[in-house]
């Protein structure tokens, strides 16, 4: 049942999850076959390996486990009238930098190129369009494209951008909303999957996402009435079956509505987060989720920079590998850092990692807004020159900046006309002014105590 590639390239990849993830490999050799019922075997092979024994991380799962291991941290309040010019500032914020990132949201900007790191490979854009340091969206063409660079997404070009065209990272965002709308603060995962169904397309989803859908069509299909006797069981199944990708970025660009809906609360914020992640994620999956809506959350009432990512750190396992990576990244990433350094210490820690796993690009996210201390612009441009996951990383610190800021340069969001497609009926097209008076709906419904 493969779903965004063919089962021998999943194969491959899951070969690399199991050795990053800590299970020992030895023995274990990936046939060179094309034959299913070989491949399917080794498959199952791979999932059923144990863990090595000198794995020094510890990774739960359960949420019970994760909270034994993170800390709690105080509500805080927040007057009515700033909370809806911070959400909108959040909406809009995400938005601008999802669109910086959009075009080069390609190989040679994700993976890099043979011995040249993927940031390097943005710099080239963007000076041959003699658009460097990055001030305005990306440039459609440069000389770079002598040198085999290209970039996509003609619509978000400097050039043509009017509005924030339809993108997973904003329509996830929306989808978030609407969970919230129709469940409260306290859905389950099983009401993301019907969510998914609902409202999204199967070509609108990628990487884990696009296995998970597949396998919760598998899960309702074979069911009666509204969910299978053993939840967990099935959710087992959706977010683990021929998908290796459960540890890469997808979950963490899905949660920016519960930072939203749980301003100035991380816990609720995370808690929410791993309700919906779990559908398709695991492990350091899930925690890049709570930590990003943590962040969100946090920046609602956070007095720095500082105080955002120290503070949603507190919802992440401390023996886990992404609390090591977050952990590294306090270290040297410090408030007017030169960009491009903050990116050749990235990729020269994280950079073994894929492009989209969440692991290197959270260190990125949390590096872009420490250095930024407070500069929407640099926080944004900083995120997409990193490269990996672009127009991801652009969009999570872009909503974290509009959380914490409430106002975004009228040079960032005067293009977009306050306009958001996203190709989910109802949010096709929607003002994000309107987007944020309904996510304050949210919280008068659901959280009226936080209201100062």
């Amino acid at each position: 049942m493969a779903g965004w590639t063919d089962l021998k390239e999943l194969l491959k990849f899951e070969e690399i999850e199991a050795r990053e993830a800590g299970y020992d490999l030895s023995g274990f050799v990936l046939p060179d076959t094309d034959d299913e019922a070989e491949l399917n075997k080794a498959y199952d092979q791979l999932m059923a390996l144990s863990m090595r024994t000198d794995y020094p991380y510890v990774e739960p799962d359960a949420l019970d486990a994760i909270r034994a291991d993170s800390e709690d941290i105080p509500a805080k309040q927040i007057s009515e009238e700033k909370l809806l010019k911070h959400l909108h500032a959040a909406w809009v914020g995400r938005a601008a930098g999802c669109a910086l990132g959009k075009p080069v949201e390609c190989g040679p900007y994700m993976a890099g190129t043979p011995g040249t790191p993927g940031w390097k490979n943005v710099k080239a854009w963007f000076e041959g369009a003699d658009a460097y340091p990055i001030d305005f969206y990306t440039p459609a063409h440069s000389r770079a494209e002598e040198q085999g660079l290209f970039v996509g997404c003609p619509l978000s070009h400097r050039e043509n951008i009017t509005y924030m065209e339809s993108d997973d990272d904003v329509r996830y965002t929306v989808l978030g909303l609407r969970i919230l709308e129709q469940n409260g603060l306290h859905f389950s995962a099983w009401d993301v999957g019907k969510a998914w169904h609902n409202n999204l397309t199967y070509a609108q989803v990628c990487t884990a996402e696009t296995q998970a859908y597949l396998n919760f069509a598998h899960m309702t299909s074979h069911m009666k009435g509204n969910a299978p006797a053993d939840v967990e069981k099935a959710l087992e199944f959706t977010r683990t079956y021929r998908n290796p990708y459960r540890e890469w970025i997808g979950a963490q660009i899905r949660v920016d509505a519960y930072g939203y809906a749980a301003a100035g609360d991380p816990v609720l914020a995370a808690e929410m987060a791993y309700n919906d992640s779990r559908l398709s994620h695991i492990k350091n999956g899930v925690y890049g989720a709570m930590f990003c809506a943590a962040m969100i959350a946090a920046a609602f009432t956070a007095e720095s920079p500082e105080e955002i990512v120290t503070t949603a750190m507190k919802v992440v396992p401390k023996k886990s590998r992404l609390y090591e990576a977050l952990a590294d990244t306090l270290t040297w990433a410090k408030p007017g850092m030169d960009p491009e350094e903050a990116c050749r210490i990235l990729w020269e820690k994280w950079g073994a990692y894929d492009g989209v796993h969440t692991i290197n690009n959270a260190a990125a996210c949390a590096a872009m807004v420490l250095i930024a201390d407070g500069d929407y612009e640099k926080a944004i441009t900083s995120a997409v020159l990193c490269g990996w996951d672009t127009d991801c990383n652009g969009a999570t610190v872009g909503s974290i900046m509009g959380a914490y800021l409430g106002e975004i340069p009228e040079k960032w969001t005067a293009p977009l006309h306050d306009t958001m497609y996203s190709s989910v009926v109802g949010f096709d097209p929607i003002l994000f002014k309107d987007a944020a008076a309904r996510t304050l709906d949210v919280v008068k419904k659901n959280r009226p105590e936080a209201l100062a």
